[in-house]
């Protein structure tokens, strides 16, 4: 689950993390406000940010021509302008594609002179099995390009699962990115803040940047997080009741938020041939051989080892509200899955949702005859399929021809 930019630096300021002073606003007038107060107490530049869940922000255009979802302002009238002109507009990033994302908050926060541009972040590294602190003096600039471009200016600190981040770690990450003097004690502190913080969150991403060395207090050189980019991870927000608040349903897709309300896995595609699996392998798997066959898949889904006959009739409404999808293919393997449980979901699915486009079914373990068995008694009609290969062929046929065919057929295709 990804958060905005103002809910992770509220995060890490709880942690001891220098963040700039700021405040989340959901109107022009408030943002005009807190840049008089921020003024008021002596800041000289403020930022005025789209909260949105994308990067790119800053070399954003919106959709009405306005340039650039972070601008910097001097005075309280600049920043009422620009939000007013962000809030409730759509802004277009290289990650939002070009639907772009509507922003309904901005932030405006305290943009001090930087001096330089760091990058810092962790994550797991699942290769190592461990978690892994990152970092590089080429701050402000996105972590592929650096590898691409400079692979030997990433700096890679491995943490022992067991004794966790240790403070020589941070002060030999601190050397390295030439952070010596005054500013060491401070930047062994940043990076064990920055571990803590993945840690206590269960996060599966936190990416300071830029961590920014900035004109601090009697223009001595500070340590201040100027952005920052957090992704939570799904399966462990039922210990954290407080970060799972922090959702924001408007930056996910509405298929997507309706599946996560029966614990489905959804993530919606391009392409037009829908797809219903039980385990997240299985799924990809199955992608991949619908693609080697020359479709496209419409969706991942993985409707879990354990679905209910309630899951899965509501995986094919979800299903059925994509208007791209031509076709769908049922492919389960019953390990723990039971195969009828499955059958009886897809008997009850088509007849609560009229299903007039072709399905293959491809039932396989746990169960299977009784399954097919459900399938047959039904008298619905389906193309049943007795492999992975076998149906993906089938599926990518059913397509081609609804999509030649300008519309949906018009009932549920038999099959063999």
């Amino acid at each position: 689950m990804n958060i905005h930019e103002y809910q992770a630096k509220r995060l890490l300021a709880e942690r001891g993390l220098p963040v700039p002073p700021g405040e989340v606003c959901d109107t022009a007038d408030q943002a005009r406000a807190v840049a008089e107060r921020l003024l008021a107490e002596g800041a000289q530049q403020l930022a005025v940010k789209a909260q949105i869940h994308a990067g790119g922000r800053g070399k954003g255009t919106f959709v009405d021509g306005y340039k650039g979802g972070v601008r910097l302002v001097r005075t309280a009238e600049e920043a009422e302008v620009c939000a007013r002109a962000m809030l409730g507009n759509v802004l277009v990033t290289r990650q939002t594609g070009p639907a772009g994302r509507k922003v309904r908050k901005v932030l405006v926060a305290v943009a001090p002179e930087i001096r330089r541009e760091l990058y810092a972040a962790v994550l797991l590294d699942r290769a190592r099995g461990c978690p892994v602190v990152m970092a590089s003096t080429e701050g402000g600039v996105d972590i592929e390009e650096v590898a691409a471009r400079a692979p030997e200016k990433i700096l890679t600190e491995p943490v022992d699962a067991v004794l966790g981040w240790q403070a020589y770690q941070g002060r030999k990450l601190a050397v390295a990115l030439g952070l010596r003097g005054p500013l060491l004690g401070p930047a062994a502190q940043f990076f064990q803040g920055l571990y803590r913080t993945w840690w206590e969150c269960e996060a599966s991403l936190v990416e300071v940047n830029p961590l920014c060395v900035v004109t601090g207090p009697g223009g001595a050189d500070a340590l201040l997080v100027v952005d920052v980019k957090m992704s939570l991870e799904d399966n462990a927000l039922f210990r954290h009741p407080d970060l799972a608040a922090l959702r924001d349903p408007n930056e996910e897709s509405p298929l997507e938020v309706e599946a996560s309300k029966y614990h489905l896995n959804y993530i919606k595609l391009d392409g037009n041939i829908a797809c219903l699996v039980n385990g997240a392998g299985l799924a990809m798997a199955t992608m991949d051989i619908i693609k080697h066959y020359g479709g496209e898949p419409a969706n991942f889904l993985d409707v879990g080892g354990g679905a209910s006959v309630e899951q899965v009739t509501a995986a094919f409404r979800i299903i059925m509200q994509d208007p791209n999808v031509k076709a769908i293919l049922v492919n389960i393997f019953g390990g723990i899955m039971d195969c009828d449980v499955i059958a009886q979901g897809i008997v009850a699915a088509v007849r609560e949702t009229g299903l007039r486009l072709p399905l293959v079914v491809r039932l396989e373990g746990n169960n299977v005859v009784a399954g097919k068995r459900t399938l047959a008694a039904s008298g619905l009609s389906v193309i049943s399929a007795d492999s992975m290969a076998d149906a993906a062929e089938k599926v990518v046929a059913a397509a081609r021809a609804a999509e030649a065919s300008g519309a949906a057929p018009a009932g549920v295709m038999r099959g063999s």
